[in-house]
């Protein structure tokens, strides 16, 4: 399936969901990009073969009537409840899995179309229910530019070069990979493979790189060494930040990535990390102690939470999640 194919489906699949009544086809038309710049037979073609193949998968597209007082313009949605997974239960492994796959899928272009999709369902006058993007939406994203290109020269076997630059150096270096892999880890997204420059394997932090990353060879021209375990050449090779401790405030129920690196304080714990004591814990609330590496991406972390997370310490984290929610809310010119 082509990528372009896949976010079409998947667009569709979004516009079917959020929608509380039935959507015409001539609506789905103006809401799904692909769809608009197709021509009439074309366009009825696509809608056939995407509506049938998300049926195949399981996904329960139902077909009704936008007025039911004339029932003469039949329109589709997807029913939430049809469509939600059961109650599963997940070791804590597999769900570290279903957290990376999550963030492979979210990037910044499917991201972009959805809301456009959105706003044109809005536009047409179909309600919209924002809160049933949860079922397929994942919390968690990489938002480094050089994702894409490194993420799909790794499906492809494609050497790639790029700048790149380092703490000890005041400019960046262009860098010849063969990309085996891109790996999450302590909170940050590397990149490992075969370093052609310096004749062996290598690490590279995707927030590091400049510019373009740009093809440097033909794709399938490399193979990824047999047993390469790639987490653990991440961890052999990447820097190390040293562990701090940040103490919250988290929402019952909430934060279940954070809760796997923090342990909950209990009132007669000793005082908090920065001495000024606990206080007290709001109703419905649970204060804790997180541990972390790399600060910005803790930060990341704490902000994909939204309102079911409060940093009380230390001081500068506190201070830098502040400022970026102001400038998310546009309080602050970015």
């Amino acid at each position: 399936m082509t990528a372009r194919k896949s976010e079409r489906l998947m667009n569709l699949l979004i516009t079917l969901l959020v929608s509380r009544t039935y959507v015409t086809k001539d609506r789905l038309r103006e809401a799904v990009e692909p769809y608009r710049e197709a021509g009439d037979e074309a366009f009825e073609k696509m809608f056939e073969r995407d509506k049938e193949e998300l049926r195949s998968l399981g996904i329960p597209i139902e077909v009704g009537f936008v007025d039911r007082a004339f029932e003469d313009e039949p329109g589709y949605r997807i029913e939430r409840s049809a469509f939600e997974l059961p109650e599963i239960d997940l070791a804590p492994e597999e769900a570290a899995v279903i957290g990376l796959a999550a963030r492979v899928w979210q990037h910044a272009g499917l991201a972009a179309a959805t809301s456009d999709a959105l706003v044109k369902l809005k536009a047409a006058g179909v309600t919209v229910d924002r809160a049933a993007l949860d079922v397929v939406q994942p919390t968690l994203s990489a938002e480094e530019p050089a994702f894409e290109p490194l993420w799909n020269a790794t499906r492809t076997r494609t050497p790639v070069r790029f700048g790149y630059r380092t703490s000890s150096a005041p400019k960046p270096a262009t860098r010849h990979l063969q990309p085996w892999g891109v790996v999450s880890y302590r909170g940050r997204w590397y990149v490992t493979g075969q370093d052609t420059d310096r004749g062996g394997p290598r690490v590279f932090r995707l927030s590091r790189v400049q510019g373009e990353v740009t093809p440097d060879g033909a794709a399938g021209s490399f193979e990824v060494p047999p047993g390469t375990d790639l987490r653990a050449m991440t961890r052999s090779l990447a820097p190390q930040p040293e562990d701090r401790t940040a103490r919250l405030l988290l929402r019952r129920g909430t934060g279940h990535g954070l809760r796997r690196h923090a342990r909950v304080l209990l009132p007669d714990d000793p005082d908090g990390i920065d001495g000024t004591g606990h206080g007290d814990v709001p109703e419905g609330w649970e204060r804790l102690e997180a541990t972390y590496g790399a600060t910005e991406a803790f930060e990341d972390e704490v902000l994909g939470y939204g309102a079911d997370v409060v940093v009380e310490a230390p001081q500068d984290v506190r201070e830098s999640v502040v400022r970026r929610l102001r400038e998310a809310a546009g309080e602050v010119a970015s």
